[in-house]
């Protein structure tokens, strides 16, 4: 699902993680979110809390958050440690 920055914390927020979120939770599946633009990294980080704050999220053996497995984000644009 690849969403626009313009819409991309109301679909976060309103869609996925509200009006959509029992079909995402309960199926069986995958819903993999990817920003179609805005400020890197900040984009990414911002939907990592959006996302978060409505599906929750574990921490790892290593300190790190995890999303629930039902729901995952991708960055397609370029993104290294200089960008």
């Amino acid at each position: 699902c690849v969403s626009d920055s313009y819409d991309i914390f109301q679909a976060c927020e309103q869609y996925w993680g509200t009006e959509l979120k029992s079909m995402i939770t309960e199926r069986d599946g995958v819903l993999v979110v990817r920003p179609d633009s805005g400020e890197l990294p900040k984009i990414v980080l911002d939907v990592l809390a959006k996302l978060e704050g409505k599906f929750g999220s574990e921490e790892t053996s290593t300190g790190h958050k995890r999303l629930p497995p039902c729901i995952r984000v991708i960055q397609g644009d370029g993104i290294d440690i200089n960008s």
